[in-house]
């Protein structure tokens, strides 16, 4: 069993003893914390919830919601749901913060609450340290029985959602109608099964070849939308002759496509593709995180506008996509980021955005990706002992690279002309994570391999 309170909620594996396991204990606890915080952060007694269609979900729901009530907090129950629904929620009902019940990727036995701010995105560090401490000490107090929260549900939001994609200038429904695409979907089983069939009947896509569309969290294969986990909607693709797949995850926050000819589109390449169709349209910076494909600075630069990277994880890419007024930002995991709709990864605005690209451009997917540059991405680790001093150690490889463009704002990344190296630490293990990209594949093996034995020598050294 697992449990992981982090600064950014807490996720883990449904059952076992409290403390070890995401256990209604565990859910109760952290829940009370965050509503108390939310109370004093802000002073409003609401905050909306919403969840995916994991197993665990009604359970966990129940005891969350019965919480927030028991603090005397209105609830909107947004009941099934994806995270950006909740994060477009929040600000629309005018409440103090949102929870998101999924654990997003991970497979059927985890959940997890993802927690919200009042402008509906993710907390802050400083924030979700504040919040762990309130649950540490247990530091909150109950409503007395007249003063109990009440609870809303609410299934407008499908539509209002839907409706907040319509309305983007840059998603053209008519364009999209005209080219007559036909679109398999893979939404293992959750929330997407809900929202991308509905999404792609309002774009005028009459064509659709569903594969796990039922929200029951039962997920026919890991969730992930990995090349390897996505065989059978690419069989489906050639089979039925489709113009493109379309994969999201459980909590619909991620989205990637499948060419026509089974082969993968490449998560990394759906902010590529996007950025390039807002930048053809609107001017403006860019922002992805170090560990992101290089092909974004490309068609940004390219463009004549900047391009920017953050330290891993959404909240520091939000925050650096304000920082230099981005118009288009997010994850080399599929996540898209669009201010012009709200600060947070949303598939359903990725496949609005993505479907009018492709109709403008008018050839096949698989020709729009052999449009933009080509780069591999490696991923490797290095485990150490547990009393290694990592941080120590990244210091000296940047000694040792200290002629070359480097970056120490999230571990290492070290940059080779178009070649890059990014080592992080793991916060839950002794191990660096090595990713390296270059322009083949063998080459950003190498180059890991290199860096690898650089770490070797300088170990030996000590």
């Amino acid at each position: 069993m697992t449990l992981i309170k982090s600064i950014s909620g807490i996720r883990g594996t449904i059952g076992g003893i409290a403390g070890n396991g995401l256990t209604p204990i565990d859910i109760v606890k952290f829940t009370a914390a965050y509503g108390s915080w939310i109370i004093n952060k802000t002073n409003i007694k609401k905050i909306v919830v919403g969840r995916d269609a994991r197993i665990s979900g009604e359970m966990v729901n129940n005891l969350v919601i019965g919480t927030l009530q028991g603090l005397g907090i209105e609830v909107i129950d947004l009941g099934l749901s994806t995270t950006p629904t909740v994060e477009i929620a929040v600000p629309l009902e005018k409440a103090g913060g949102g929870i998101i019940l999924t654990a997003s990727h991970n497979p059927k036995q985890w959940n997890a609450l993802k927690l919200l701010n009042d402008k509906g995105e993710f907390i802050s560090d400083a924030d979700g340290k504040e919040l762990l401490e309130i649950a540490e000490k247990s530091e909150f107090s109950f409503a007395e029985v007249d003063d109990l929260g009440t609870v809303t549900k609410d299934d407008s939001y499908l539509q209002k959602h839907i409706d907040a994609v319509l309305a983007l200038p840059l998603v053209d429904v008519a364009a999209i109608k005209a080219a007559n695409f036909k679109i398999a979907i893979d939404c293992v089983n959750s929330t997407g099964g809900i929202f991308v069939p509905a999404l792609l009947k309002a774009l005028g896509v009459e064509t659709v070849y569903e594969l796990y569309c039922t929200p029951d969290g039962h997920f026919p294969h890991n969730p992930e939308p990995l090349p390897e986990n996505l065989t059978e909607i690419a069989k489906v693709v050639k089979a039925k002759n489709a113009d493109l797949g379309i994969v999201v995850d459980p909590d619909v926050d991620r989205l990637c496509f499948v060419c026509e000819d089974g082969s993968m589109f490449g998560e990394e390449y759906t902010l590529v593709a996007v950025a390039d169709y807002v930048l053809k349209n609107t001017p403006g910076n860019t922002v992805s995180n170090l560990s992101s494909t290089r092909a974004l600075r490309d068609v940004t630069e390219k463009a004549g506008m900047e391009y920017h990277a953050s330290a891993v994880g959404e909240v520091n890419v939000v925050n650096q996509m304000k920082a230099n007024k981005a118009i288009i930002g997010g994850e080399g995991n599929g996540g898209i980021i669009y201010p012009e709709s709200h600060y947070g990864r949303d598939a359903l605005v990725g496949i609005g955005l993505f479907l009018t690209h492709l109709a403008k451009f008018g050839k096949s997917i698989s020709l729009l990706r052999s449009s933009y540059p080509a780069y591999y991405i490696s991923k490797n680790k290095i485990t150490l002992t547990p009393e290694m001093d990592i941080d120590a150690l990244l210091v000296k490889v940047q000694e040792k690279y200290k002629n070359q463009p480097t970056s120490a704002i999230d571990g290492l990344k070290i940059e080779f002309d178009k070649e890059w190296v990014h080592l992080r630490r793991s916060n839950t293990e002794p191990i660096i994570r090595i990713y390296s990209e270059a322009g083949s594949e063998t080459v950003a093996e190498n180059l890991a391999s290199k860096i690898i034995s650089d770490i070797k020598e300088i170990l030996k050294l000590n």
